[in-house]
């Protein structure tokens, strides 16, 4: 069994993720890749990993959880905030039909789109600056998910949610955070706090 399997079945499996297609999109995207080369040897551990700047690349089973929970089929249109190594990226980009990935810092920005071509992933729109307003041009999305925390859920986001769509960001302070589940259903938008998590703040 190699790292990515154990990984899938230790971290992710037995932790409650039963999606068939984000498990796929898990075993097809190398974690090793999106690892600044200091820590591949722990590519694969069930923690967070530093990126630049206080960035982090989110634990496995994180990455796993909020993506099952977007519930996605192949045909959305997805919106990300803080592309962050690309690896959340990539594995929005196995699942759905188009990722539109804002990040702030233009270095992480820029070795984000060469990973993905490493890959192939040809479906992903990557752009620097505020992932809340950046892409409204693009709005409404089917899915938007959040890699960083803001204090408040951002009201100028929940807008960008198309009938139907999912939202998962995780909300809060540095010292208490909370992912929350925000879908819009018949014209209303329905707010649901989930576990406690801790995540990078968003910047704006």
């Amino acid at each position: 069994m190699n790292a990515n399997e154990q990984m899938i079945r230790d971290q992710i499996v037995s932790r409650g993720v039963r999606d068939a297609r984000v498990l796929d999109a898990m075993r097809s995207v190398p974690r090793e890749l999106f690892v600044p080369p200091q820590h591949r040897a722990s590519a694969y551990d069930d923690t967070p990993l530093p990126l630049v700047h206080g960035q982090t690349i989110s634990q496995p089973f994180i990455v796993a959880a909020m993506t099952e929970l977007l519930n996605l089929r192949g045909h959305e249109r997805v919106l990300e905030l803080g592309t962050g190594s690309g690896y959340q990226t990539a594995v929005l980009a196995r699942l759905a039909r188009e990722v539109f990935s804002a990040e702030l810092e233009p270095a992480l920005a820029r070795s984000v789109a060469e990973r993905l071509a490493q890959l192939h992933i040809t479906n992903v729109q990557l752009r620097v600056g505020d992932g809340v307003q950046i892409f409204r041009d693009e709005a409404p999305f089917d899915a938007i998910l959040s890699a960083a925390a803001p204090i408040e859920i951002p009201e100028a986001l929940v807008e960008q949610l198309a009938e139907g769509g999912r939202c998962v960001i995780p909300v809060g302070t540095v010292e208490e955070q909370h992912l929350w589940l925000i879908e819009r259903k018949g014209g209303a938008v329905e707010r649901r706090k989930l576990d406690a998590v801790r995540f990078v703040p968003l910047r704006t």
